[in-house]
């Protein structure tokens, strides 16, 4: 069983001006999936505490896998991939890739995923609805990777096969 961090970025959210539900969307379907959840917080949209909150996680390994929702569009306020690309120490584009082609307005995202030490970080869309497709079509097949990650499994790739 694999460890979830779940991170809301929402100044409404943040400022209890509005109820997280992707946060609570994110929760059920991991848990569903088989994940532990082993922390869920809501940020406001400001980089340098999206960034500190990510390299705790991943340097204390408090989680395998951080899921953060929000803050990955065009408004001004939207800085997660700038605050997740200041952490990551490999990137993992094919994640975000796909992602995005996962329905019409998807293709807006500007979400990243990588790694930092053993957690991967996965941005997320912030609405229910798009965290609900986006967990539903990965929260399998990352297993994988998370296997490969904490060396549960052999990386053939590291092997020539």
């Amino acid at each position: 069983m694999y460890k979830a961090y779940i991170l809301t970025i929402s100044d409404r959210s943040y400022r209890k001006e509005r109820e997280d539900g992707s946060g609570v969307k994110a929760i059920d379907i991991l848990e569903n999936a088989g994940y532990e959840i082993a922390g869920y917080e809501i940020l406001p949209d400001e980089r340098d505490m999206i960034s500190n909150k990510l390299r705790e996680i991943a340097d204390e390994s408090l989680a395998s896998v951080v899921f953060t929702l929000g803050g990955t569009g065009f408004s001004e306020r939207d800085v997660t991939p700038e605050a997740t690309e200041d952490v990551l120490e490999k990137n993992a584009p094919g994640i975000s890739e796909l992602l995005r082609r996962n329905g019409e307005r998807s293709i807006l995202s500007r979400g990243v995923s990588g790694l930092r030490k053993k957690t991967l970080i996965i941005n997320l869309p912030g609405s229910p609805k798009a965290v609900s497709e986006s967990l539903s079509l990965i929260k399998e097949v990352i297993k994988h990777g998370l296997d490969v990650l904490s060396g549960n499994v052999r990386d053939c790739a590291k092997e020539g096969k």
